[in-house]
This record gives C-alpha cells, sequence and structure tokens, in this order.
C-alpha cells in the first residue's frame, strides 16, 4: 500500500504550522520572527501553487524564496541566534535547487520534491530546536 502524496502534504504542512506555532508560542523575539517569515514564505508559495501548480518551481518561488533570506538575514543580524544561521543556510541551498532546476528548464521530478522536502523539514528543525533552546533558557532563568 502507497502513501498518496496528499496525504503527505497535508502531514508535511501539519507539522510545519505546529513547528510556526510553537516556535511562535514558546520562543523569544527572534523565534517570533523567524517562525513568521518562515510561515510567511510557505503561506505564499500555497497560494501561488492553489493559483498556478508550476508557480512555486518559477520565477515566483525564486523571488520569495529570495525575500525570506533577505527576511532571515534581518532576524540574524538583529538577534545573532545561531539557529537561524542554520536555517540560512538550508534556504540557500533551496534556492540553489530551485535555481538549478529553474535555469535548466527541468520539470520538477520527485528528487525535486525530496529534496525540497527535506530541506524545508531541516529548517523547520532548526527552528523548532532553536525554540526548544530559547525557552529552557529563559524557564532556568527565572527563580524557582
Amino acid at each position: 500500500m502507497s502513501i498518496s502524496p496528499i496525504i503527505i502534504a497535508i502531514g508535511l504542512a501539519l507539522l510545519v504550522l505546529a513547528g510556526c506555532g510553537f516556535a511562535f508560542f514558546k520562543g523569544g523575539p527572534a523565534e517570533r520572527a523567524g517562525s513568521a517569515v518562515i510561515a510567511a514564505n510557505l503561506a505564499l508559495l500555497w497560494l501561488a501553487d492553489m493559483m498556478q501548480n508550476t508557480a512555486s518551481s518559477g520565477v515566483f518561488g525564486l523571488v520569495v524564496d529570495g525575500f525570506t533570506a533577505i527576511g532571515l538575514l534581518i532576524v540574524v543580524l538583529r538577534y545573532g541566534s545561531l539557529w537561524l544561521g542554520g536555517a540560512m543556510l538550508l534556504y540557500a541551498a533551496q534556492f540553489t535547487l530551485r535555481a538549478f532546476y529553474f535555469v535548466s528548464e527541468r520539470p520538477t521530478d520527485n528528487f525535486f520534491k525530496a529534496m525540497n522536502n527535506l530541506d524545508f523539514m531541516g529548517i523547520l528543525l532548526c527552528l523548532v530546536v532553536g525554540t526548544a533552546v530559547a525557552w529552557r533558557r529563559r524557564t532556568r532563568m527565572v527563580p524557582a
């Protein structure tokens, strides 16, 4: 029995929403800003895919990833968080993947989808781990 791609997409979307929600409600200012940037990226790409099925793999996807990287760069320069550096490197890899497929005019295949999803899960992992560290640090500072 194989799993439907729609089920996988819904599962990944719920995982991303849970990670961004966790960062927004339990993280510090850097985690909140980072989760807002990542959630905005995801929302823009979802809306583009709803309007046109290949929109996120074209120029629009590159532009959105570029603005997301700029947004994360601003957050890194403001807060200097280690997890943001990891997320920015992973966004660079995602931008490179999209640019390669766009410039070589290759259609999005299963490799692109798998690498894109793995990269985005790495970004989400950076966000969740950074939030957990910030939350733990904040709770340990409060006198018992």
